[in-house]
């Protein structure tokens, strides 16, 4: 079979493919813990079920707008001014079927083949993968000083003719760290002087702990939108626990937007009507199953930061918000593919390789699950890496021996 280059090239989602292989367990009756899962357990909203439920009901299920149905988008604008405290137009929005799919209608539409785009390691494992699908180049920049955090000074040092976008994550997925108020302001100024736009991907930026802070780019920025060099991505998957709903959007200059949505067009055509019902629902009904969520995730993340605590060789970073924590796993192995294989087959516990996110030795750990999936799974990774825990783990009724440390 003939297949082209550039698709042989594009790695598989290594996120989902480990959500496959615990399906794939639990079919099986197998006892798997699954922390790697990048979804919350709340369900959805009630306003968004009733919004999907009465545009079923009606039974009038058509094509919308291909930038989105007016009421979304009208949606998406409140949401703009009140948590960007930016005034945006109907015209600077496109609601997509995902974030995703705005991530790839934008690096469609601003880069030509071999252009740059700048990704900050940690990093989200499609960002490098969606830029080389539209023949763009991923130039990966990792923290000198081994922090989760970018270094203006890194990122200046890549920068060329080539350069056409950086791509931020904040809070940021794998590492739950936020980036810092100066850094955001210096990355702004950086971007519109050189011409270079700046990507902000703000997927969980409600989902933070401890009363911090989330630093928006357009906080740092003079100019009109239409003269800015900001893009941001939101949706409804992360705050609302809405994953399966795929609805995302993105903000930008009229320009970006008008050539998105002939991309769009000759693409998906439109975001299903019934789920863009429910988006709007979500955002303009009541807004506590955010804060019920982040709750939930601020227990769950310090219960997984005790658990990791007993560990002998293990370094963490405490996460600031999202799903997940990046602990450093390299005292026991270098090798986050085959650490993570060996957690799974051994201890039925998915985790999610470093090496996916740019950082090898790590394992992306998931917060979602409930204490008991944190504590059990914990215990039982520990029990596969770590010498000094015991020898001998019951599995249910099942008692296995450790016999290769």
């Amino acid at each position: 079979m003939s297949l082209s280059l550039q698709a042989r090239q594009i790695a598989a989602s290594a996120t989902l493919a480990m959500n496959e292989q615990a399906r794939l367990l639990r079919v099986k009756g197998e006892p798997v813990i699954h922390l790697g899962a990048g979804e919350p357990k709340n369900r959805a909203p009630v306003t968004a079920i009733l919004g999907a439920a009465a545009k079923i009901k009606e039974g009038d299920i058509k094509y919308t707008p291909t930038e989105g149905t007016p009421a979304l988008r009208k949606a998406i604008i409140r949401y703009t001014e009140e948590n960007y405290n930016k005034l945006v137009a109907p015209e600077n929005v496109i609601v997509s079927s995902g974030a995703k799919q705005s991530l790839w209608n934008i690096l469609y539409t601003i880069l030509n083949p071999q252009d740059e785009v700048i990704v900050l390691a940690p990093y989200w494992v499609s960002y490098p993968e969606m830029i080389k699908m539209v023949y763009g180049i991923p130039v990966i920049v990792t923290p000198e000083d081994g922090s989760f955090h970018p270094r203006m000074e890194d990122i200046k040092q890549v920068v060329g003719s080539y350069t056409r976008a950086i791509i931020i994550n904040s809070p940021n997925n794998p590492s739950g760290i936020i980036y810092s108020e100066e850094f955001i302001a210096e990355l702004v100024e950086f971007c519109e002087a050189k011409g270079i736009w700046l990507i902000s991907d703000d997927i969980y930026h409600k989902l933070i702990f401890d009363g911090k802070t989330w630093p928006s780019p357009y906080a740092y920025t003079n100019k009109d939108l239409e003269d800015s060099r900001i893009i941001t991505l939101n949706g409804v998957s992360k705050l609302y626990g809405m994953t399966g709903f795929r609805v995302g959007w993105a903000v930008a200059p009229r320009k970006l937007v008008e050539i998105m949505i002939n991309i769009q067009a000759q693409t998906t055509t439109t975001t299903s009507t019934v789920v863009q019902a429910a988006a709007e629902g979500a955002l303009t009904g009541i807004q506590s199953t955010i804060g019920s969520l982040q709750m939930m995730l601020q227990n769950n993340r310090d219960i997984m930061m005790s658990e990791l605590k007993s560990f002998t060789g293990i370094k963490t970073t405490k996460p600031e918000g999202t799903f997940y924590c990046l602990p450093d796993f390299r005292a026991y192995s270098n090798d986050s593919v085959a650490l993570a294989k060996q957690i799974l087959e051994k201890a039925m516990v998915v985790t999610v390789p470093g090496k996916e996110f740019g950082l090898e030795g790590y394992l992306r750990l998931s917060i979602c699950g409930s204490v008991k999936d944190i504590k059990v799974g914990i215990e039982r990774i520990k029990w596969v890496v770590d010498p000094e825990s015991p020898n001998e783990l019951f599995i249910g009724e099942k008692k296995l021996v450790r016999d290769w440390l």
